[in-house]
């Protein structure tokens, strides 16, 4: 068979892997040996045997087709070839592959142009012929054309077009709407079976076998899997911001939340947002309510647990929620009398992809001596706290059953510690006097939690950043001076927020600070924002399946709306109000 007996319709059939001989020879036989059509599709010519020798392989003319459906399929068919083919001998060059190949300075030598004979040019009804397509100008020896030919191994079709398949695939190939909107030229099967959406697809076969109950880690697929995660987070890493504040059981809740979740000097929003309250106001819905107001759409609220007047709401980004375990929640009480739960913790854990999570907010004893009753109030934490439940635990060769914090790969404790600065007032007046700016040393060194932490008396295995702010209690309500009552209350850190992981740099700081502008309590907030490291999971953990706080979330949003309004109206009414006098 010569070059001139068979017309070249898609460099796609080539592969990426032939090598242009420099003769013209070779080439030739190259090609001979490559476009070949499958047996049932060829024209074997009459009385040929097996013992006849054997006649140039022809494609078959189409048969006449009867019904106008047919040949308008055909026609479709046709011209989206057709418009492939000049594509690539586009001289101008407008996106088509042929672009590659002028770069490359690489073609065909005369040998490789081929067009068919007239005998063999058929029109769309196959009745009447049609003029000559044009002639295809390529290089299989292109960088470019190799690399468009590749075939995708997700494809279904990959393995059997590998074994010589090659009908199926162009059947699969064949189907009208894809033709249409293919461009065959720098377009990967995968491309075009995604060309429909932007997201990942979805094989039937897997939405009717998989459970998403059981399988493994590196099981292809798995909604937890190393796959999903790389796809979400390219570096592994989830942005969490914490907040803790000692409310003081006011009533009246700030104006505005912009400056404790959204402070003006972080570049990004968070992905969680875990907010611990102690001595909580008396409507708790209204302020997680304001809570979702000021996040805004973006988030929902995963989970929210109470012990008493202790408040913890987490948040998460809509978008990730569908990777959150089932949420739990546990309770402790230190007082004496039980009922009274005024001091204590509460505790939320969960698991998100292959991490587990769990953040404490607790109120521990107060009083500038009482270190003891501290301690004491942690070790009953740590050992009532009954979490997880009936989440798998992801590392359970570390885990003690003395210790709620060592059965979670991240722990994150924060809240009213009450511990104090062991010195007197005037002392330490004395040493914010001297303007310490941002080297709290001078301060800290009488820091009790600090020296307890050292000695390993309490909170074992955790750490805490820098403390570079200012003390956080106490402050008469509205001001920035600290207590000026009779009792006048040394300066203290109460407020703090301590992590600990199962895995060394598991957790990394981005911002320890408190938030000066609130002023309706006698506490400031303390504000964390850390970097923690994510794994893959197994599809064993129990899903959440994408519960969230609806009517929260449409009440925040409704307050949201409400806000802007008012605020346009404010605008508009100030500007139409304005008057200007001539004199």
């Amino acid at each position: 068979m010569t070059m001139n007996e068979v017309e070249v319709k898609d460099p796609g059939q080539f592969g990426g892997g032939l090598r242009l001989e420099k003769s013209c020879k070779d080439a030739e036989e190259l090609f001979n040996n490559t476009l070949r059509f499958p047996s049932d599709e060829l024209d074997q010519g009459d009385g040929a045997t097996s013992s006849s020798p054997q006649q140039p392989l022809l494609p078959k003319p189409p048969r006449v087709l009867k019904s106008s459906k047919e040949v308008k399929v055909r026609r479709r068919r046709l011209k989206a070839l057709k418009t492939s083919q000049e594509s690539l001998t586009d001289r101008t060059g407008t996106g088509s592959s042929s672009d590659s190949l002028h770069e490359d300075g690489v073609g065909l030598p005369a040998c490789g142009r081929t067009t068919l004979p007239p005998s063999r040019q058929w029109s769309v009804d196959g009745s009447q012929p049609s003029g000559p397509l044009p002639a295809v100008e390529l290089s299989v020896a292109s960088t470019s054309l190799r690399t468009a030919n590749r075939i995708d191994r997700d494809c279904l079709d990959y393995g059997a077009a590998r074994r010589g398949g090659t009908e199926r695939l162009h059947r699969n190939l064949s189907d009208s709407r894809l033709l249409e909107t293919m461009v065959s030229d720098n377009t990967s099967l995968n491309s075009m079976k995604s060309s429909f959406s932007v997201l990942n697809p979805i094989r039937p076969s897997d939405v009717r076998n998989r459970s998403f109950l059981e399988g493994s880690v590196l099981g292809h697929g798995a909604l937890l899997g190393a796959e999903e995660l790389d796809r979400y987070f390219p570096e592994r890493r989830v942005g969490i911001y914490i907040v803790t504040w000692n409310m003081q059981g006011e009533k009246g809740l700030p104006n505005n939340l912009d400056d404790l979740l959204l402070p003006t000097d972080s570049e990004f929003a968070q992905d969680f947002y875990v907010i611990g309250v102690q001595e909580g106001c008396d409507d708790r819905r209204e302020w997680e309510i304001r809570l979702q107001e000021t996040l805004g759409p973006y988030y929902v609220m995963l989970y929210a647990a109470t012990h008493g007047v202790l408040y913890l709401s987490i948040f998460v980004r809509r978008d990730l929620i569908w990777f959150c375990s089932e949420v739990e929640h546990a309770t402790v009480t230190t007082r004496i009398i039980s009922q009274i739960k005024t001091k204590g913790a509460v505790g939320v854990g969960f698991t998100f992809f292959g991490t587990s999570f769990l953040f404490i907010t607790s109120h521990f004893t107060s009083g500038d001596t009482k270190v003891y009753e501290r301690i004491l109030d942690y070790n009953k934490i740590i050992e009532a706290l009954t979490l997880p439940k009936s989440l798998p635990d992801t590392n359970p060769y570390r885990s003690t059953s003395s210790d709620v914090t060592t059965r979670f790969d991240e722990v994150f404790w924060f809240g009213d510690f009450n511990f104090r600065l062991g010195k007197d007032r005037a002392g330490v007046e004395a040493i914010l006097k001297d303007d310490v700016e941002s080297d709290m040393g001078p301060l800290l060194q009488y820091d009790q939690l600090s020296k307890e932490m050292k000695d390993g008396a309490i909170f074992k295995g955790f750490q805490e950043a820098p403390i570079q702010f200012l003390p956080t209690y106490k402050f008469d309500i509205g001001s920035d001076v600290y207590d000026t009552t009779s009792k006048k209350r040394i300066p203290s850190y109460t407020d703090r927020i301590l992590y600990r992981s199962r895995q060394k740099n598991d957790i990394s700081v981005v911002k320890y600070t408190s938030c000066s502008s609130i002023r309706t309590s006698d506490h400031r907030p303390v504000i964390g924002i850390f970097h923690v490291k994510l794994r893959p999971g197994r599809d064993n953990i129990p899903l959440g399946a994408g519960l969230f706080d609806r009517e929260l979330y449409l009440e925040g949003i409704r307050r949201r709306i409400t806000r802007e309004l008012k605020r346009r109206d404010a605008m508009k009414s100030q500007k139409n109000s304005t008057v200007c006098s001539i004199s």
